[in-house]
């Protein structure tokens, strides 16, 4: 049962119940225990701000965890995670992924994968950590190499043509967000709205030179982008009030266009003017 507290031992190893406060590394270090105790495991790592050695007091722990095919099915994620330390509650999210809530709502991803899913690894688009810091069990030496052949920081559009598929995906995001305002469905226009900004990230890291977060561009946007970047980030964030996000779509479009125009200036690309005009008469208009 999904919330269950009961501690189901693994063989050889006692588990030892934790209070009602714990700290990410204490879970970190218990995961990493119970990995080399369970000889269904075949191969383990660690990845996010932990790995990376960016974590705080706020970070999740995430692992990916590799079995060998034939003891998949006997593996039960609450059961496993609960040899971790207390779980309050397990939920699969939408990407597939088991997330477990642990005291102090400090959360724990796990991926319960096989061994036929490391190759898969290759495929990321970063790593985000040295290797070294990522294994967490490697019994047949099969991960190490996958993951070196992973870049430790992902591609980040370099040409005028990709810089202006960024910039193209997020006017679609901005239209998108005004004809469904104008249509009176504001709580889709926020949505829209947000996907925008989103994008407005990327722009605002690539104008600026600041893209070492670039898969998660929200990611320390506070430290690493300029006051008045972030100035303009915050004029296109509104409620879901209709003046508001009438105001913060505009914004958007306005600080948006800006970067668009200085990007393409960069790279020797031509903005789409006619594009240009039409959304200007429709969200900049007074």
């Amino acid at each position: 049962m999904v919330g269950s507290t009961d501690h189901i031992p693994l063989p050889g190893l006692e588990v030892t119940p934790y209070g009602d406060h714990v700290s990410a590394d204490e879970l970190i270090a218990r995961v990493r225990d119970i990995c080399a105790a369970d000889e269904r495991l075949d191969a383990a790592l660690m990845y996010g701000s932990f790995a990376a050695g960016e974590a705080d007091a706020h970070s999740d722990i995430e692992f990916w965890l590799f079995f060998e095919p034939k003891h998949h099915s006997t593996v039960d994620p609450l059961r496993w995670c609960e040899q971790i330390a207390p779980v309050s509650h397990l939920v699969r999210n939408e990407f597939g992924t088991d997330v477990v809530f642990f005291p102090g709502l400090l959360r724990g991803e796990f991926h319960f994968a096989t061994v036929d899913d490391v190759p898969s690894v290759g495929t990321w688009p970063a790593r985000g950590a040295a290797v070294d810091r990522m294994i967490v069990l490697d019994r047949r030496d099969a991960l190490r190499p996958v993951l070196e052949s992973v870049p430790h920081r992902a591609q980040v559009p370099a040409d005028g043509s990709e810089i202006e598929t960024v910039c193209g995906r997020f006017a679609n995001w901005v239209v998108l967000a005004h004809h469904v305002e104008r249509r009176g469905e504001w709580l889709r226009a926020l949505d829209a709205l947000g996907h925008a900004q989103r994008h407005l990230l990327w722009l605002a890291r690539l104008a600026g030179d600041a893209t070492e977060h670039w898969l998660t561009p929200s990611r320390a946007a506070e430290a690493e982008l300029t006051p008045a970047a972030l100035a303009g980030l915050r004029s296109a964030t509104a409620g879901a009030d209709p003046d508001d996000l009438r105001a913060a779509i505009g914004a958007a479009w306005l600080l948006g266009r800006g970067y668009w125009i200085e990007l393409a200036k960069r790279h020797g690309r031509r903005v789409p003017d006619v594009l240009f005009g039409e959304i200007d008469n429709a969200l900049l208009r007074t």
